[in-house]
């Protein structure tokens, strides 16, 4: 379904869980991002012709991350299903990999391989930790996309924050030998491991989960979430279906 200029999948977490179980590895690259406000409001300042628009335009599956897009979406009778990257990303691990599957994950900290493996020991991961800069370091984001296709995986997990994933990810579809998948996961990594607490559900389904991580890190998030992430009304109010 077409809304603010991006094509979202009108899959549910099973759905999309389903989907993901039936890839394999030696299948034509794709790759999924979980679009959000922040997404969204920085796309509408882009050129169409920009690599980032063209990141999510190629991307094999764009699913709703943001119950306030959703509801505002709902005004205009859009439905778009809210399946928050977070969530994807831990049942990932616990119900979608498969026993002896090989991961590479692109971004997180040391010692994230060893807590990820004491939650799944029965899988491999390989993890490449590039260098800061990645938007503007072409020369990095295409050694990150080498090692995701050299390690001959069946899932990339790619958590370096929006927009520097979705650029890694759409260079490795522009690779010949790319196969598999790759999920844009952002932040997902911190919430398992621990390093940050998502907001309690309460908020979550109150669309105040934005609210929650402007409290824990205002110095750092303030400018989203109150100058950049209110334009997203002004953008649902020019909409027209």
């Amino acid at each position: 379904m077409d809304y603010l200029g991006l094509s979202f999948e009108q899959l549910d977490e099973d759905a999309v869980a389903a989907l993901l179980r039936g890839r394999r590895a030696d299948m034509e690259f794709g790759y999924l991002v979980t679009p959000n406000v922040d997404h969204v409001v920085r796309l509408s300042k882009l050129d169409r012709d920009s690599e980032e628009r063209r990141a999510y335009r190629l991307a094999a599956w764009r699913l709703c991350d943001s119950r306030v897009l959703s509801l505002l979406a709902s005004f205009r009778g859009i439905r778009l299903p809210v399946i928050p990257g977070s969530d994807l990303t831990l049942r990932f691990f616990k119900d979608i990999v498969a026993p002896g599957d090989r991961i590479v994950l692109i971004g997180g900290q040391e010692g994230d391989v060893a807590i990820l493996g004491r939650l799944r020991p029965d899988i491999c991961i390989v993890q490449h930790i590039p260098p800061m800069g990645l938007q503007t370091d072409r020369s990095a984001r295409n050694m990150a996309a080498r090692f995701a296709i050299e390690s001959d995986t069946r899932f990339v997990l790619i958590a370096v924050g929006s927009p520097q994933q979705e650029l890694i990810a759409a260079e490795i579809r522009d690779m010949a030998d790319a196969r598999g998948t790759a999920l844009c996961i952002g932040a997902s990594i911190d919430f398992i491991t621990g390093r940050a607490n998502r907001a309690p559900r309460w908020m979550q389904r109150l669309a105040l989960e934005w609210l929650h991580r402007l409290l824990s890190s205002p110095r750092r998030l303030w400018r989203r979430y109150l100058i950049e992430g209110p334009q997203i009304f002004l953008l649902a109010w020019r909409f027209r279906r």
